[in-house]
């Protein structure tokens, strides 16, 4: 295992800072900082945390700093079924309906679906039951012929976003996992070197051919702002919307 200093200046590389940098945002000393990098300064479980907190590091991450520090683990991780966690399941189950009839997806940060609303249930059912099976992988229904592929027009776009969105997550923070299921289905084709790069802040809208009609749908993330638990650090709502009052006519109709 890498010592604490070690990590810390690998998570302060990967933010593009300085040691004076992170010194300003921590209100401590860029020397204090080099100490703790070096070793040659053990920092308190606070200390570590405090400079977590200005390099945005992961809850599950932190967990590994103190551990690394010598201290023990701050953040629980709960199933979001669990008991203790029926706040948190209440609230997003309830933004989960009423944002319906348009559909809307959880996922956690491997893209693999928590929970639903009712409005997928129509295109799961479209879905090869193979890819259904525990966990599902959002990327991977999305993005295989037996899927959602065979409905998706743009499916190059659609891919691209992905490719997009999930580069950023792994240069924000690298995962094993997450970077196996970039290689499988993300990885560029030679063909692809071409294409017009997409950013993923852009508005690129879905397209789904259903019951020969063409859907248009756009999307938004919402996350937790100020999460204490690994689990809701870690998920992600996902809701679709009608991009034009055609898309809309079939979900209200």
């Amino acid at each position: 295992m890498h010592t604490v200093g070690e990590q810390l200046r690998r998570w302060r590389h990967r933010r593009g800072l300085s040691q004076l940098d992170l010194s300003i945002a921590a209100d401590v000393s860029a020397r204090h900082v080099s100490l703790v990098e070096t070793g040659k300064s053990k920092p308190s479980a606070e200390m570590i945390l405090r400079l977590a907190d200005q390099l945005h590091v992961p809850l599950r991450d932190r967990n590994r700093l103190l551990l690394a520090g010598g201290f023990a683990p701050r953040y629980a991780e709960r199933p979001l079924d669990d008991r203790t966690m029926s706040a948190v399941h209440d609230a997003v189950r309830r933004v989960l309906r009423a944002h319906e009839p348009y559909p809307a997806v959880v996922f956690d940060c491997r893209w693999n679906i928590v929970m639903t609303n009712r409005a997928v249930d129509p295109f799961f059912a479209q879905a090869d039951p193979d890819l259904l099976r525990p966990p599902v992988n959002l990327v991977r229904l999305g993005l295989d012929p037996r899927g959602f592929a065979r409905i998706v027009v743009n499916l190059a776009d659609v891919r691209a976003v992905f490719r997009s969105r999930i580069s950023r997550q792994l240069a924000s923070a690298p995962d094993p996992e997450l970077a196996a299921l970039y290689d499988e289905l993300l990885a560029p084709e030679p063909d692809e070197a071409s294409r017009p790069r997409i950013d993923a802040d852009v508005v690129i809208p879905m397209i789904l051919r259903v019951d020969g009609r063409e859907l248009r749908l756009f999307s938004t993330i919402t996350t937790f702002g100020t999460p204490m638990d690994i689990t809701v650090d870690e998920i992600a709502i996902e809701s679709y919307y009608p991009a034009d009052a055609e898309s809309a006519a079939y979900f209200t109709g």
